[in-house]
């Protein structure tokens, strides 16, 4: 790797330390929002959406791209469904904020990590993304099955009648979705041309989702009686597109393989961080998460060494697995 890779391999690994971040930030909006995991999730992306919405009125090649794509999809070169990729991110987001104030952010980045490298897995074989299908190789099938451990590694020694199994599955059902939104955004990415249109696609279903989960949960349960005052804790749609277009310039330097080990490392690092340095709710770091984040670690690099392929596996970033048609971005109808 020559010298001049490094300052974007400690950009790919900070990206990955955003989505951790991402994580506690929407958990503790939730917590101030007297624990409406719905409300924080639905203000987290929407926060999102406005911000990629204003950029669209003064960008032109954006606005473009969004053209291309909704002309692709009404002359059938691209199914209606594969514009739906931000379902998975809205899955991402509300599993934060129902999830992370009780598993800890490690916990939960571990259990996204399992739902990611084993969703991938599954539709890599199924061909849902840009490259078709792909069998997976015994070192990626090695890889799943470590983070799955891990996952049980982590949560060894809290397991017993109050520990909450139900939280621990939104976690990793998150995950296989995050894995769904990386092959279908793909598509995305080569009709419009453009990593902007194709994020703001991803905002446009994520916020619809979220914001029609939120109303069935509200005319249910009600509105949350209050806002939080502190102000970081609507960042998390800012973060989340900063994260975005780290992975977008880093691809092009480290390739998709690379960048993936990288971002799920700091995915991994950041949240024990997190956990270690800024404890939030009842939530504490004991050997066995510790034990359980190296596993996983370790499961990454296995799954990574597969070939060159194998990090569209295990990429983190909304734009990852689109990443490897970027050379082709050129022949998009113009």
């Amino acid at each position: 790797m020559p010298a001049a890779a490094a300052p974007w391999l400690l950009l790919a690994v900070f990206s990955g330390t955003l989505i951790s971040l991402q994580a506690r930030i929407t958990g503790e909006l939730a917590a101030g929002l007297g624990g409406d995991g719905f409300a924080a999730a639905v203000i987290s992306f929407g926060s999102g959406f406005v911000l990629l919405a204003l950029g669209l009125l003064v960008l032109r090649g954006p606005r473009r791209g969004v053209g291309l794509v909704l002309a692709d999809v009404r002359g059938g070169r691209l199914k209606w469904w594969q514009v739906l990729g931000g379902f998975g991110g809205a899955a991402f987001l509300l599993a934060q904020g129902l999830t992370v104030g009780a598993l800890g952010v490690a916990l939960f980045t571990v259990a996204i990590v399992a739902g990611q490298v084993s969703g991938g897995l599954l539709f890599d074989r199924m061909g849902l993304g840009p490259a078709g299908p792909q069998r997976p190789s015994r070192r990626r099938v090695v890889g799943a099955m470590l983070v799955l451990v891990a996952v049980g590694l982590s949560m060894a020694d809290k397991l017993g009648g109050g520990f909450p199994y139900a939280m621990l599955l939104l976690p990793l059902v998150a995950g296989v979705c995050v894995s769904w939104q990386q092959a279908v955004n793909g598509h995305v990415k080569n009709a419009a041309g453009s990593a902007y249109a194709g994020t703001f696609f991803n905002f446009v279903a994520g916020t619809g989702a979220l914001s029609v989960i939120f109303l069935v949960h509200a005319a249910a349960q009600g509105l949350p009686d209050r806002l939080p005052t502190e102000p970081y804790v609507y960042l998390g749609g800012l973060v989340g597109i900063s994260f975005i277009t780290i992975a977008v310039a880093a691809v092009q330097k480290l390739g998709v393989l690379l960048l993936g080990l990288c971002t799920i490392t700091g995915q991994l690092v950041g949240s024990l961080a997190l956990d270690l340095l800024l404890p939030h709710g009842d939530t504490r770091v004991t050997a066995a998460t510790v034990a359980g984040v190296a596993l996983a670690l370790a499961a990454v690099a296995v799954a990574a060494l597969a070939g060159p392929r194998a990090g569209r596996v295990v990429a983190s970033s909304d734009t990852a697995r689109s990443a490897d048609a970027d050379a082709d971005a050129g022949r998009v109808r113009r």
